[in-house]
């Protein structure tokens, strides 16, 4: 998080600035203050040089005794708050990444509060480039690791003083043999799995891990292995069928001559902080549509499934506000990357989506007003939203507008035949004062299927790389558009789910299915 240039190769400023600090400050939800102050993680984002300065740090910066608006305001800069001592190996340490070409790199380095307390912290920076391959600016997590760092740096000085910290330690420990099969644990670590230490001895990891985990540590093995730091995530299988988020800070224990004695883990137990993460996932969810609105004349079916514990993805349905009083309006959104920082933008842009749909205003002034409300806060965090919104009247006539949402699939099962509903519009947070135009089709025969879907869908990827694609997403809305519109949104689903087969998605997935009846 290094404010000073200090080598490091110089890129372009961002494509527009980077205004709105306040907003990011002052504006944020609950919702986010009740994340964010329960995560030991710190956020942070600055532009590079030869304005090196913070555009945002989260708000749990609290815990080492500073306020966000501290370092946005440049009260306080983090050079200020790096302890000198470690000031010139940090330097140096930026200058052999710039010199390598690195765009990510990590460094350990203490930090003093604002009470005097010394802490150590854990900072993954990484560089974000613009089209043009500049960089726009750097982004990154500081975590405190102060109690990690004690017990490793015990273990240098005394072998007994380093057993009586690791044993009083809230964190678990594991030692492990060159085969990977445990030595030794501690008495938190036995505790979070709720087994006695007795029993855990001469296992190894992948007998302790859920089996998604466990072919995980097996594919990977190879690649962990060639790290002497690895920091990762898994999943541990407690007594009685209990599972246990964590995350494994692991290091490579070498002798004199450099041969591997074995290795050590610390165990961080994750199940709080995911606890938090799915309560936060509800609240985001209960956001969303609960139920599928009764329109005469329309079936009307949707799903958005999140790639990670909070989803960026949008979409909501809103009835009785054609022009003559019936149809439906409805809208799919997907705001750009995925995490905490997308669902609290999502969290915002409904509100003020919904608002302007409600209105029974024309579709492209809805996108436009909607995009002058949010701009500000598209622009602190360098983000952007794409939004679709269409509007069937009871007639069938159809309008929409896009904000560079990619056009929703209009099928006529008359004619076997696909239209793709285009029209002009850049994305929300782009331009304050975009246009949007308000397109018209209809009306739509019977048995019509208007599908409004985000990227996740035609970009979700299988084992080898290949893309779902539009063409695998129009053949699973053919194949099901006999069926209900809730059979037609399960049929693409299913669809992407035996293309990916066990592949985690990477991205949100939405659909919005609306089929007009006879």
């Amino acid at each position: 998080m290094h404010e000073e240039h200090c080598g490091k190769p110089r890129g372009a400023a961002p494509g527009r600035p980077s205004g709105g600090q306040d907003a990011v400050v002052q504006d944020e939800p609950g919702l986010a203050r009740m994340i964010v102050s329960r995560s030991p993680v710190i956020l942070f984002k600055r532009l590079p040089s030869p304005d090196p300065r913070l555009v945002f740090v989260s708000e749990n910066i609290s815990r080492f005794g500073y306020s966000a608006a501290d370092f946005l305001e440049e009260r306080v800069t983090w050079r200020d708050i790096v302890l000198p001592e470690d000031m010139e190996r940090m330097r140096r340490e930026i200058l052999d990444h710039a010199d390598a070409g690195s765009d990510e790199y990590s460094q350990e380095y203490r930090i003093v509060t604002r009470g005097g307390e010394v802490r150590w912290v854990h900072d993954v920076t990484t560089a974000v480039r613009g089209a043009d391959g500049k960089i726009a600016y750097y982004q990154g997590v500081a975590t405190d690791v102060t109690e990690r760092k004690l017990a490793e740096l015990s273990l240098r000085e005394s072998e007994e003083r380093h057993r009586r910290i690791l044993e009083t330690a809230a964190e678990g420990f594991m030692l492990l043999d060159p085969d990977l099969r445990i030595v030794e644990v501690n008495e938190a670590y036995a505790r979070m799995l709720g087994y006695p230490r007795d029993a855990l001895r001469g296992k190894t990891p992948a007998e302790l891990a859920t089996p998604e985990y466990a072919r995980w540590l097996a594919r990977n093995r190879e690649v962990l292995l060639s790290h002497e730091h690895r920091i990762f995530e898994g999943t541990l299988r407690g007594r009685e069928g209990r599972t246990v988020p964590v995350l494994i800070h692991a290091n490579t224990l070498r002798d004199v001559e450099g041969r591997v004695e074995g290795h050590v883990a610390f165990v961080t137990d994750l199940t709080e902080q995911k606890r938090s993460l799915r309560l936060a996932a509800e609240v985001q969810r209960s956001l969303l549509p609960s139920e599928m609105p009764v329109v005469a004349g329309l079936d009307v079916a949707a799903r958005s499934v999140p790639c990670e514990d909070l989803g960026g993805d949008y979409f909501d349905l809103v009835a009785g506000q054609g022009p003559d009083g019936a149809g439906l309006t409805a809208a799919v959104g997907d705001i750009s990357g995925h995490g905490v920082d997308s669902a609290l933008l999502m969290a915002a842009a409904r509100g003020s989506v919904r608002q302007q749909l409600a209105s029974g205003a024309e579709l492209g002034a809805a996108l436009a007003a909607t995009n002058r409300d949010l701009f500000r806060d598209f622009l602190a965090t360098s983000r952007f939203m794409t939004l679709l919104a269409v509007r069937l009247d009871g007639g069938g006539n159809l309008e929409w507008a896009r904000a560079g949402q990619d056009p929703p699939l209009l099928y006529d099962p008359r004619e076997d035949a696909f239209a793709s509903l285009l029209g002009e519009g850049l994305p929300l947070g782009v331009l304050e004062d975009a246009p949007y135009a308000q397109e018209h089709y209809g009306p739509l025969p019977p048995g019509t299927v208007l599908a409004l879907g985000t990227d996740g869908i035609w970009e979700a990827s299988d084992q080898s790389g290949e893309l779902f694609g539009k063409d695998r997403f129009m053949d699973a809305v053919r194949r099901s558009a006999q069926g209900s519109a809730a059979e037609i949104v399960e049929a693409v689903f299913a669809a992407v789910s035996e293309f990916q087969q066990a592949l985690r998605p990477q991205d949100d997935i939405t659909l919005v299915v609306v089929k007009t009846l006879a």
